[in-house]
């Protein structure tokens, strides 16, 4: 059961690098900043999913030494601030964008 476990978390770690990458490539390649906004936003949102997935995995492979844990938390706690900055950024994006869209 603890493998399974270990395979989906290394399944979503590589799912969301891969995410994070190509939404990244994605908006430095957008002409539009608006585009480009939406764009890493989206990226913070891997990013954060990506960072949270490692802390995860680090729990369930390691020994809970205290700089383990330590690197753990650090990596929660940053990756859920890129993960709601990266919600925020792309409500705001989007709010911007329906204003400007006619309709």
């Amino acid at each position: 059961m603890l493998d399974a476990i270990r395979y989906l978390l290394f399944a979503l770690f590589i799912l969301s690098t891969v995410c994070a990458g190509f939404t990244s490539i994605r908006g430095r390649r957008a002409k539009d900043a608006l585009q480009r906004g939406i764009y890493q936003a989206t990226t913070n949102i891997w990013m954060g999913i990506m960072l949270i997935m490692l802390a995860f995995i680090q729990m369930f492979m390691f020994s809970g030494s205290t700089v383990a844990v330590i690197v753990e938390g650090m990596f929660i706690v940053l990756g859920a601030f890129n993960l709601f900055a990266g919600i925020r950024n792309r409500i705001h994006y989007s709010h911007i964008k329906s204003e400007k869209s006619p309709g």
